[in-house]
């Protein structure tokens, strides 16, 4: 029985003229998604009027089809609900990992913003202990000093040793807010504060915005010694905070100097200047005068390969969310950390889009929402549905699954291969730390170690062969390896320096019964060195005697780090098990570098010309799907033309593109026929199949026009010249 049209029925025009319609707005996406479904409502033509009525063959549906469309529909439901709750998981992972790393930067810190806080209350009631003034003398114009000490401007020089401002601007927003919180009064000032066509004027300003009112356009030292005076401000010191000095302005700089210091006494103000150079760098840009009413303290911040490292371990090394990178990608990530600008940043933003790439790629990333929890938990599909059919017979049919022969037989066994996943990282970043604390005498970066004791094939071990042993000796093999250069410096190191590694290694080997016990049969061969060294020490001992116990003390050392290194070697072939060894492994490892490369550097103007190329991988759609290498009229307008302009060299023919166009637009089916009698039977069925009418010559024109002006804007053509207005000429070749 035919359904006929009812009231709540939405009104019955094709999709492909509701396409075609010009009153479609620019914003409008539906020509994007809903231009295949003109099959469906093609038959709906005869229903408008509610008069006709025909008849349909109802056909029964293979039973094979049917429950293959079901299955379909269920692995699309669950692949929109895995791709759902990958997104959530990844924003719980890298919530983890940001929070991680600002919490390192921020105790990275915290030593050095707590000394500047300090020396601003000492500096601050030195000042105070000379006699408070009454607010008629404190808002004097230009007060008469009689010592010259009483015009000194209490300065901090903070080191940065960062060659990009990109990583200082957070480390003054902290030091900003933790001056703050300890009741100074703060002000921050960029470079961008102090230019030339401001003057000191636009300084003062900004400063008197940020301490009295925002709504201040008075450039009046005496309002701010009228704040101070006022509500008890002057219990706590005025801090003003110069992030970028070295792009400051130095004439600008100079006269805020000199005015400042002119209220020293009034207004205690207390400058933090950040140079990335050296502690000496305002000598360049400041005056002399400026420079004399200067009383200046240096503090200098963590380096940014200290900062590095320590983001390195709390991240990777450290319990956090259970995500990693594969030997390749950490390579990749060094030499971008290196090469490009050398800042911390970078580095992040690097780290969140391999994230966000290995959700992206891999189903099971989901399962890392159980690393990110408190202790170890064993997954389970109880209530969360996680391991369904479809993610079980995908993590069997994973490479380093069949790999390690583990066959579908002892799936059971997935909590319990997650549980050793989850577990496995601890005892090899423990070894880690400890080859990191033998290179710190070498000043080795833990990025260097990190990359190298990732290699999954281990070639690290071949250094620990006799010949390697004495080949280690050379100065080209210590530098071609980390772990020959610790091998290297091992023999090398001093008793007590020995003794202070010792003692980190038990620490950090605490929770490994034995890893602990191998550290600790070493204690006793190295209180025999550190006699030996005592009783070599002895003044009273003749020359003879002091010879044989140095060489009896040579021959304890060497033997005292051979035990070491022998120590080494058993952790790297008992624990050392990088993450690409292991089963799973892919659920939480990244291993595309080509992705993230790609990512990284950008190509633009070629994933838009594959885009147009391959509209059908985007859309998703049946019809393009199985189009093969033939043009459809329900494609895109730019994606149709894009392709024909394939079929040209570097100009193009604008006559012969839009004649093209116009022949995918109007296929040859739906062309006017000669009428033919036919049978009523056949004219209902015509009926029924009618297609959609073919759009008009001037809509053709203005989609062409449309189309090519967006290939334009894309970067793809260049448009016509007057030498020669019948042609374009194509910018882009290739995907």
């Amino acid at each position: 029985m035919a359904p006929s049209g009812t009231v709540a029925d939405p009104p019955l025009t094709s999709t492909t003229d509701s396409f075609n319609s010009g009153d479609t707005a620019e914003n409008d996406i539906r020509p994007f998604f809903v231009l295949h479904k003109a099959s469906s409502g093609s038959s709906l033509h005869g229903k408008q009027t509610g008069n006709v009525k025909s008849k349909r063959r109802i056909e029964s549906p293979n039973p094979k089809i049917a429950k293959r469309s079901e299955v379909e529909s269920v692995e699309e439901g669950d692949a929109q609900f895995f791709s759902t709750s990958r997104l959530k998981v990844f924003d719980t992972v890298w919530s983890k990992i940001e929070k991680t790393i600002e919490d390192v930067l921020r105790n990275s810190n915290s030593k050095v913003f707590s000394g500047i806080h300090d020396w601003i209350r000492e500096s601050f009631e030195s000042i105070v202990s000379s006699g408070a003034l009454r607010l008629s003398e404190a808002v004097r114009s230009y007060p008469v000093l009689t010592q010259s000490s009483s015009k000194q401007l209490h300065t901090a020089m903070v080191l940065t040793r960062n060659l990009e401002m990109v990583d200082d601007l957070l480390t003054f927003e902290e030091l900003e807010l933790h001056l703050k919180s300890h009741g100074c009064h703060v002000a921050k000032l960029s470079s961008m504060d102090f230019s030339a066509k401001s003057g000191v004027g636009g300084c003062l300003r900004v400063l008197l915005r940020q301490f009295v009112m925002p709504s201040v356009d008075v450039a009046d030292v005496t309002i701010l010694a009228s704040w101070y005076r006022e509500n008890r401000n002057h219990e706590n010191p005025v801090v003003i905070i110069v992030d970028d000095t070295e792009r400051c302005c130095g004439s600008v700089l100079s006269d805020l100097i000199l005015i400042l210091s002119e209220w020293a006494v009034k207004v205690p103000i207390f400058l933090v200047m950040g140079v990335s150079t050296a502690h000496d760098a305002p000598r360049k840009i400041l005056s002399v005068n400026a420079l004399q009413r200067l009383c200046a303290s240096s503090f200098t911040l963590s380096s940014p390969a200290e900062r590095m490292d320590a983001v390195l371990e709390a991240v990777f090394l450290r319990p956090c969310s259970g995500f990693t990178v594969s030997h390749k990608v950490a390579l990749y990530m060094r030499s971008y950390f290196l090469c490009k600008d050398g800042t911390l940043t970078s580095f992040v933003r690097t780290l969140k889009i391999a994230c966000l790439q290995h959700f992206s790629l891999e189903p099971l990333s989901i399962m890392l929402e159980h690393f990110c929890q408190d202790g170890i938990n064993q997954p389970s599909d109880k209530g969360n549905g996680l391991l369904t059919e479809a993610t079980m017979k995908h993590a069997f049919h994973l490479p380093s699954v069949t790999r390690n022969k583990i066959t579908r037989s002892t799936f059971e066994m997935l909590p319990q291969f997650l549980s050793d996943l989850q577990r496995m990282p601890n005892p090899w970043s423990i070894v880690v730390l400890c080859i990191y604390e033998v290179g710190k005498f070498d000043k080795l970066r833990l990025l260097d170690i990190f990359c190298e004791t990732l290699d999954p094939e281990a070639r690290y071990l071949k250094y620990f062969s006799p010949s390697a042993t004495v080949n280690c000796q050379s100065h080209d093999s210590g530098r071609s390896s980390v772990i020959r250069r610790v091998l290297h410096k091992l023999r090398d190191l001093s008793p007590s320096q020995l003794s202070k590694m010792l003692k980190n290694w038990e620490n950090l080997t605490a929770d490994f019964n034995e890893m602990n016990d191998k550290v600790m049969e070493l204690h006793p061969f190295m209180r025999s060195v550190e006699a030996a060294g005592q009783r070599q020490g002895l003044p009273t001992s003749p020359k003879k005697h002091a010879s044989r116990s140095h060489s009896k003390h040579e021959k304890e050392l060497k033997a005292m780090t051979d035990k070491v290194a022998a120590v080494i070697e058993f952790m790297l072939r008992e624990y050392m098990k990088p993450v690409e060894s292991v089963p799973f492994q892919e659920i939480v490892c990244f291993k595309n570098v080509d992705i993230l490369q790609s990512a990284l550097l950008g190509d633009p103007r070629g994933r838009i010309q594959s885009d147009l190329l391959e509209s059908h991988n985007i859309l998703h759609c049946v019809c393009c799907s199985k189009r093969g290498t033939n043009l459809l009229p329900s494609m895109h307008d730019t994606s149709i033309l894009y392709t024909l302009a394939q079929e040209h060299a570097d100009v193009i023919n604008l006559h012969d593109w839009y004649q093209s166009f116009k022949s995918i637009l109007i296929p040859r089916s739906s062309k006017a026929k000669p009428k033919s009698k036919s049978s009523s039977k056949s004219k209902k069925r015509k009926d029924m199949c009618e297609e959609p009418e073919a759009p008009t010559e001037a809509l053709i024109q203005a989609r062409f026009c449309r189309a090519v002006m967006e290939l334009q804007i894309a970067g793809l053509i260049r448009m016509p010249s007057k030498r020669r207005p019948d042609f374009v000429q194509r910018v882009a070749f290739g995907s």
